[in-house]
């Protein structure tokens, strides 16, 4: 258990319960959840929640997706070098699927690295319909915005303020810099991109919930 508690540092008892039976251990998970509390492995208590990710009138805004590149959302983070140099990172998600798409990495990113980044996952996955991004210059720039009506996406702004309403991007970017930002010490923009790649590999394919195992489970209750 404390094994997979520091190789999965975020998982709880459930999950951790989830791979003890994947690996081929028989145990009930009442006992998990106590040697998990008596080992002092629990997380922190959650925050509490803010508004609610969707309007009931399921306005445009908080446009909920219902079938694979329906909707991308995309977002930044910042992190700096070990030399202190700044750099950013590109978030691309599809909402549907919670499939984390890329993490582009770069010193310095503006509009035409953004479409630079986009361009082959359209090539790859195909376009969505609309892509949900706060209103950074990057993303509302007449030549980002010219590019996505010339090849027919819908942009969707979220509130200035409200970065809740990007909530499942937001909630990658945290996983991101917990699992791997936060425990990585980088020296240079290509390193950092080396390993973001394997850890996106395991975020999308391995352990007990994973954003590709939430579609199919999206798949059957449809």
């Amino acid at each position: 258990m404390i094994r997979l508690a520091k190789q999965y540092g975020r998982y709880g008892y459930r999950k951790i319960h989830e791979l003890l039976q994947t690996e081929g251990l028989l145990i009930n998970h009442k006992k998990v959840e106590r040697i998990w509390r008596e080992e002092g492995l629990q997380l922190p208590a959650r925050h509490k929640r803010r508004k609610r990710l969707y309007h009931h009138n399921a306005s445009i805004i908080r446009l909920r997706p219902y079938y694979p590149n329906h909707v991308w959302s995309i977002d930044f983070v910042h992190d700096k070098l070990s030399n202190g140099r700044p750099y950013k990172m590109l978030t691309v998600l599809d909402e549907y699927t919670r499939e984390a798409l890329a993490v582009t990495v770069a010193n310095k990113m503006g509009s035409s690295e953004v479409l630079e980044a986009l361009y082959p996952l359209l090539l790859k996955r195909g376009k969505p319909e609309f892509l949900r991004s706060d209103n950074g210059p990057e993303f509302s720039s007449e030549p980002f915005t010219d590019w996505l009506t010339k090849v027919g996406i819908k942009p969707i702004r979220i509130y200035p303020g409200s970065p809740w309403e990007n909530g499942y991007n937001e909630r990658f970017n945290g996983t991101l810099r917990r699992e791997v930002l936060n425990a990585e010490w980088f020296s240079t923009t290509r390193q950092a991109q080396t390993v973001i790649n394997q850890w996106l590999k395991q975020y999308n394919h391995t352990g007990p919930i994973t954003p590709l195992a939430c579609a199919r489970r999206s798949q059957k209750h449809a």
